[in-house]
């Protein structure tokens, strides 16, 4: 391992009950007087998305709502959502929602002023460094669920609807000025999403602590967001207005958001490229693969993994690790296999072909083949053991 990086995660965070109260005030703090509000299409009609412009409009900002947003967001939600900034001669954009509604908030903030497409700005190379960053647009992030941690990323997860791949869209500029953090907007959620966003949170610490890449002080925000999720993602899910879980697990999810600029892996690999083939929901397919990637990758893992397990009050190394990752599963009524949400492997081929090149793969402690993608992915459908090397 090469001891060398370039860290960042300096978000403001602006975390506790209650907190949204402060929307319109935070609004005028960073000069906004007329905030796009970017949701997706079904929380748009909740009366929190409503409180929210409303609180704003009372303040005496205006404020109007753009919800256009899909489950897996586009490139078309976004360049509409770029119209709808322009043609309402907005001055800042508050990201209100999930993962989705988050991304693409924060994608329209950011092309708001480019004069290149969205998909130049890819996370490849050195793309990044060809965006305009005079004039950038400020963006307030308000998580409503505890997942993704893109109230304090610096990517947008965005499909190509041409090519029908998720792309990963970066600049350390796309980063949210303010993360206004309220655990109450999350306990309206439903128990399903709960869990399958809250083992996406799990994800993302566990696929950065398992990294390769040089990151001391992430890795140690990955083993506590590992933690809380251990101590608080069942009572969240096994009572949705129990606030110091939805609390510790909105935490969770940011501790993840900050930890993956370490890297990911297969598993979100496999997810983004399963995702765009099928618009499945991302955390149930995290949720699904979790298992079968941490086997595939035994032969990298077993010695991170065994510090893991103490930390986390384990025994037995990586086979705690996966013990408790299959136990967490079946409490919070997680399926086993991909067969069991409809999904077969008639385009395994295809499936492992995404993978390998996807974003995401580099993080992974092993760089698997096309071929060793398509086996978790044919494992993880049947629920077959995984021994791939």
């Amino acid at each position: 391992m090469e001891l060398k990086g370039n860290w960042n995660y300096p978000t403001n965070i602006r975390f506790g009950a209650g907190r949204i109260s402060e929307l319109p005030a935070t609004c005028k703090e960073l000069g906004m007087s007329n905030p796009l509000l970017v949701t997706d299409q079904m929380l748009s009609r909740h009366y929190i998305v409503s409180n929210a412009r409303d609180s704003c409009i009372q303040a005496g900002l205006g404020c109007e709502v753009y919800s256009r947003v899909r489950g897996n967001p586009t490139g078309e939600n976004v360049s509409q959502g770029v119209v709808a900034f322009k043609a309402g001669k907005h001055d800042g954009v508050i990201a209100f929602g999930g993962g989705s509604a988050l991304d693409a908030g924060k994608a329209i903030a950011f092309m708001a002023n480019q004069d290149r497409p969205l998909w130049d700005f890819e996370d490849v190379g050195d793309n990044w460094t060809h965006a305009k960053t005079d004039g950038l647009v400020p963006v307030i992030a308000v998580p409503t669920t505890s997942g993704t941690g893109s109230e304090v990323g610096r990517a947008s997860v965005i499909t190509d609807e041409e090519s029908h791949v998720k792309k990963i869209i970066f600049h350390p500029r796309m980063l949210p000025v303010i993360a206004l953090s309220d655990p109450e907007l999350t306990v309206g959620l439903p128990a399903s999403i709960t869990s399958t966003v809250g083992i996406d949170a799990l994800s993302h610490n566990m696929e950065a602590y398992f990294s390769t890449s040089f990151h001391p002080m992430v890795r140690g925000i990955a083993v506590e967001g590992m933690g809380m999720v251990k101590e608080w993602l069942i009572p969240a899910f096994e009572d949705g207005t129990n606030i110091d879980a939805r609390a510790h697990m909105m935490a969770a999810s940011q501790a993840g958001g900050a930890a993956f600029q370490r890297g990911l892996g297969a598993m979100h690999a496999l997810a983004h490229s399963l995702g765009s083939a099928y618009n499945m929901h991302h955390g149930l397919l995290i949720a699904i693969l979790m298992p079968y990637v941490l086997e595939a990758n035994r032969p990298a893992i077993e010695k991170d993994a065994a510090y893991l397990a103490q930390c986390l009050g384990l025994d037995n190394g990586l086979d705690g690790v996966l013990e408790w990752v299959l136990e967490l599963r079946k409490a919070v009524e997680i399926p086993h296999t991909l067969a069991e949400i409809n999904l077969n492997d008639d385009e395994a081929e295809r499936i492992g072909a995404m993978a390998v090149v996807d974003p995401s793969a580099g993080g992974n402690p092993i760089q698997f083949t096309a071929a060793q993608y398509s086996q978790i992915f044919k494992a993880a459908t049947h629920g077959e053991s995984v021994n791939i090397l």
